[in-house]
């Protein structure tokens, strides 16, 4: 590990020292916390003990209670009622400032960075070292390069922040916890947006972490991370603190999806076999941006075309040129028989073809806007009064009518679609392309970000689609995901389709020897 003077405990090594036999206070303690919001109960008596030296995973689905208690860790939320307690004493007030002092860090999801600051600024946010009362920008490369070291990062500390990678941003993110010298901190589904490399030295970093005796608190959907990483699971269903695990005595992963979503794990995928119509969507040798080699394939209704390959190989570089977003440099598509020639995502839309992107939060909605807004966002052409006006009352009946359809769980359709869950999200950019009658959805990795429930709820919608004579195509590096859904697999690496893979062959070997650089 790059992180100096530190070496990773066997498993052994690491219960004696969470389970020492000299007691001591948890650095964090919550007894009874409880949270309310009009009309949601978000946390309902939670007591949770977080213990130096030790990495706790916290597992759930969304909605379930975790981004909440993340939010009551870092003093966002004060608690309607429950205790605080710092190292065995009680808080009797809390807030942010409060907890930033107590050395508490939470690295969510989107991070707190400033972009157009450079690392070093963003390192020291809030603790600049000044001198004459103007920033020391000596002291701050040095200081910044000292934090860069302890985290075995090569970043030019003179760099801004927004010209970095998301796994750098993340290093950046973590520094700024150490720099101030946080003893609790909490990664909100850290690899969500990570390379493999990246996930690889982020839990090298987490290791780390506890082998210098911090509190680490790991939230993730990710089974084998937290099987990988975890000393101890708590499992949250409804706000309430469901069930607890010890990994140190092999975690039983049957029983860990049972306590989430009341189900067997074997019951996620659910795959339905369905017979296949004709082919539907020919892609011959087409080559664009991040293809290295023409790409070919063929589609069929009422199928669904697996897409898997490791980070980088131009999975989803090839669906944004079958959607228009990336122009073809060479090579034909054909609908139906019929050529395509898409100059632009709005020409796919008309001729049937739609994307759910990678990246839902930035490229799949308008966070700010409405259920509504984002699901009749395409749609409305069709029906705006003389072309001109909207017609509200109208599209509120439409998203309410796929609201219920699709079970898309939202107070109400006026809800700001950034407030939904991960999974929720998906269904609204899912009801978009219902309501616009397309028959070519492109689905780029549907499940990133989202839960073991709604992951089995999407799925199932994926199997209506087809067995209603749709064509699905799911780009996917969830090697367990594109087996358990696919009827066929295309295998990329490296910018180029180096294979074909029938259901009944797939196995994770075989996909990985595909993908892997030869």
């Amino acid at each position: 590990m790059s992180i100096p003077g530190v070496t990773m405990p066997d498993r052994q090594a690491r219960a004696r020292l969470v389970h020492g036999a000299v007691p001591q206070a948890p650095p964090l303690v919550l007894e009874g916390v409880t949270m309310r919001f009009p009309g949601v109960l978000a946390l309902d008596r939670v007591s949770l003990a977080l213990h130096g030296g030790e990495v706790h995973g916290l597992m759930g689905e969304n909605g379930a209670g975790k981004s909440t208690l993340l939010k009551v860790l870092s003093g966002v939320y004060r608690p309607d009622s429950g205790r605080i307690l710092l190292a065995g004493v009680a808080q009797q007030a809390w807030g942010p400032g409060i907890a930033l002092r107590a050395g508490i860090a939470v690295i969510y999801q989107e991070l707190h960075l400033v972009p157009e600051l450079s690392v070093a600024e963003n390192l020291l946010l809030g603790q600049l070292p000044h001198r004459w009362g103007v920033i020391d920008r000596k002291r701050l490369l040095e200081r910044a390069l000292e934090g860069l070291r302890r985290l075995g990062e090569e970043l030019d500390p003179a760099r801004k922040v927004k010209h970095l990678s998301i796994g750098q941003r993340q290093m950046v993110e973590i520094g700024k916890a150490l720099s101030r010298d946080a003893r609790v901190i909490a990664f909100d589904e850290p690899t969500s947006s990570l390379s493999s490399r990246e996930v690889g030295r982020l839990m090298e970093i987490v290791r780390a972490l506890r082998q210098q005796g911090r509190a680490v608190v790991y939230v993730s959907h990710r089974m084998e991370e937290i099987d990988a990483l975890c000393d101890r699971v708590t499992v949250f269903r409804d706000g309430r603190h469901v069930a607890a695990f010890d990994t140190l005595q092999n975690l039983d992963r049957d029983r860990l999806v049972r306590a989430m979503v009341g189900r067997s794990i074997k019951d996620i995928y659910g795959y339905r076999p369905r017979a296949r119509g004709p082919v539907r969507l020919e892609v011959e040798a087409v080559t664009g941006r991040g293809l290295k080699a023409p790409a070919s394939f063929r589609a069929h209704s009422g199928e669904i075309l697996g897409f898997f390959g490791l980070v980088g190989a131009g999975r989803s570089e090839l669906m944004k040129v079958v959607y228009g977003g990336e122009p073809a440099a060479s090579g034909s598509m054909r609908l139906d028989g019929c050529a395509l020639r898409l100059r632009s995502p709005a020409a796919a839309i008309r001729r049937g073809i739609g994307l759910c992107p990678e990246d839902r939060k930035h490229e799949g909605i308008v966070p700010l806007a409405s259920v509504a807004d984002n699901l009749n966002i395409s749609c409305r052409r069709h029906q705006a009064r003389l072309g001109l006006t909207l017609d509200r009352r109208r599209e509120a009946d439409r998203a309410g009518v796929y609201v219920r359809q699709l079970g898309i769980k939202t107070p109400d359709v006026h809800t700001a679609i950034g407030n939904l869950s991960g999974g929720n999200q998906q269904k609204v950019v899912l009801a978009r392309w219902l309501a616009e009658k397309i028959e070519v959805f492109l689905m780029d990795e549907p499940t990133r970000g989202i839960d073991i429930g709604a992951r089995s709820e999407i799925y199932q919608l994926l199997y209506q689609l087809a067995e209603a004579g749709k064509t699905v195509i799911v780009v996917s590096s969830d090697l367990a995901e594109v087996i358990g859904i696919s009827d066929r697999i295309m295998v990329m690496r490296e910018g180029c389709i180096v294979g074909e893979v029938l259901k009944q062959d797939a196995t994770p070997d075989r996909l990985l020897r595909l993908a892997l650089p030869q």
